[in-house]
This record gives structure tokens, C-alpha cells and sequence, in this order.
């Protein structure tokens, strides 16, 4: 069967467009050890991750008074559950959305105000068949595509049933980032806070308009 485009693939939120049109790489935050260099950034998106839940109720505040639209990884914060509870708890504190590759979270999201963000590990065809059915299921505003570079061997339309999604693994250089986005990506993820100042009229030229 031919994956069809979901029907939140539509539109990008207005303020993540807003934020990739100036820098188009999502922060992948892992810890406490690299948020002042977020900080400092022009990278306006991140994805939080192994932050103990004791700390995300400073991390996160701060983040948010900073500016900048923060995406939580459920299923790698330290003492987080995985149910509703957690994530009423992450909107309460000012987390903008959630990220998790279990679809019973994806779908508990959306209702609580929070943006989704379906995290997808594609290893052969048989994953990528079932990835394209839970996004299917999901709904998620974004999906997070790993790694980067099984984005280039996918058909057409496996990524249109993905869209809008950011590429993310072995995102490494500008090229990696520019080659993400020419493949249709709004944005690429990345851990190397080098390319949290990478800002779009600084990529290779074949991305800049």
C-alpha cells in the first residue's frame, strides 16, 4: 500500500517555522552539561533529554524566559513517568512539546496543548513500514526521522507520510544539515553545539533560498 500524506502534515507550527527560518537545526540538549551553550545560541528549538525530573523544573522555566521552545524527551528523562501525568506535569512547567517514539504518549499529547514530536528509528524496510504506520496513528506535529542518513534511501512517499519531520544521528557538518533540508526536511538535529549557530544564510549555497 502506497503511505498517504497524514493530515497534520499540512502545516508547520507557526512559531517552529519561525525559528527554522533563521536557524534550521533543533538542539538536541543531552544533560545539564551543554545549556549554557543553548543559551548563548541562535538556535531558538531544542529537544531536552536525560535532565533528571528533579531538575526540569528549573530547567525548563529558564529555557522558556530565554525564549526558546523547548521539546522534552519522555522516554529519556531520568524518574519521568510515562503516562498523562508526566506530561500535564512538562506543560505545567512551560515545556512547548514532547518527544517519544511510544505512540500512546504521541496520541496524549496533542489533547494537552503540548506540539508532538514521534521520534522513528528506521534500521530496514520492515521498520520503516511500520514507522509509516505509527505516525500514521499518531498524528505528531513533527517526526523525528533517525538516522539522518537512511532519509536519502527512503521513497518519496514514505516521506511524505512523514512530514514534516527533522532528520537526526551523525548530523555533523553544515553539508549534513544542508543535505537534511534538500531532502525535505524543515529542520536536522544535532548534539553538536557548534551547529546551534548555524544560521541559514551561513549554509552551503544550495540551501540558502
Amino acid at each position: 500500500m502506497t503511505p498517504n500524506a497524514r493530515p497534520s502534515a499540512a502545516r508547520l507550527d507557526r512559531r517552529l517555522s519561525a525559528a527554522f527560518a533563521k536557524v534550521p537545526v533543533v538542539a538536541s540538549v543531552v544533560g545539564a552539561q551543554h545549556l549554557k551553550d543553548f543559551l548563548t545560541a541562535p538556535a531558538s528549538v531544542c529537544i531536552l533529554a536525560s535532565v533528571p525530573v528533579g531538575k526540569l523544573p528549573q530547567v525548563v522555566p529558564a529555557l522558556g524566559r530565554a525564549g526558546k521552545t523547548v521539546f522534552v524527551n519522555v522516554d529519556s528523562s531520568p524518574g519521568l513517568a510515562q503516562d498523562r501525568g508526566a506530561l500535564e506535569f512538562l506543560k505545567h512547567m512551560g515545556a512547548v512539546g514532547m518527544v517519544s517514539t511510544r505512540l500512546s504518549l504521541v496520541e496524549k499529547g496533542r489533547p494537552l496543548g503540548l506540539l508532538t514530536m514521534q521520534k522513528v528509528f528506521v534500521t530496514d524496510r520492515s521498520n520503516l513500514n511500520r514507522s509509516v504506520d505509527a505516525v500514521s496513528r499518531g498524528l505528531p506535529d513533527l517526526v523525528e526521522i533517525m538516522p539522518a542518513p537512511i532519509v536519502a534511501r527512503m521513497s518519496p512517499e514514505s516521506l511524505r507520510a512523514m512530514t514534516p519531520h527533522v532528520a537526526a544521528g551523525f548530523v555533523q557538518s553544515p553539508e549534513d544539515v544542508a543535505a537534511a533540508l534538500d531532502l525535505g526536511a524543515v529542520a536536522a538535529a544535532s548534539s553538536d553545539p557548534r551547529l546551534w549557530h548555524l544560521t541559514r544564510d551561513a549554509l552551503p549555497s544550495s540551501e540558502k533560498s
